[in-house]
């Protein structure tokens, strides 16, 4: 019986047209479209932050050629928000937000327009230096995370156009 309950789970779920997005691997369709994705140069610290993990999710499926440019405008805030008596802040807020567009290279049409985004608490402490460090590794993280959702949308579009092509 406790068999039979993950085949029948696999069944259903075949059943229903779910499929995985990275079927095939590396050499499936979904991987084959994301490594034609060009990133553009993005402004910035957080902006070669973002483009070198962009580039890094990217690179191992890398194809042809360029057939799409993923163009990225990011927004970076930090905001104190924590006071004490003295109106001192003790604690700061992150934000990284993008929006990014996916443009076919051959034709210029663009054929994504998305935003993403997260934020981080960061603790302020006496210690300037500390704080500076803290930022720094917030917005590491912070691209880390916003860069995996834009490849996670760019997987889900190419899953969806490459659906379309096999009809």
């Amino acid at each position: 019986m406790n068999r039979a309950l993950p085949l029948l789970a696999l069944c259903l779920l075949t059943a229903c047209g779910l499929r995985p997005v990275y079927s095939g691997g590396s050499q499936g369709a979904v991987a084959r479209s994301l490594g034609n994705v060009e990133v553009q140069a993005i402004e910035g610290k957080a902006g070669w932050l973002m483009r070198n993990a962009l580039n890094d999710r990217l690179a191992p499926m890398r194809g042809t050629g360029p057939a799409y440019k993923l163009v990225v405008k990011l927004d970076d805030q930090i905001r104190g928000f924590g006071l004490r008596a003295d109106a001192a802040i003790t604690r700061e807020r992150r934000t990284l937000r993008a929006r990014y567009q996916l443009i076919d290279a051959a034709t210029g049409a663009q054929v994504l327009d998305d935003t993403a985004g997260s934020d981080a608490g960061i603790d302020v402490t006496s210690s300037e230096y500390a704080t500076i460090a803290a930022e720094d590794t917030a917005l590491e993280r912070l691209s880390q995370t916003v860069a995996d959702q834009i490849v996670a949308r760019l997987s889900l579009y190419a899953a969806r156009d490459t659906g379309r092509e096999g009809q």
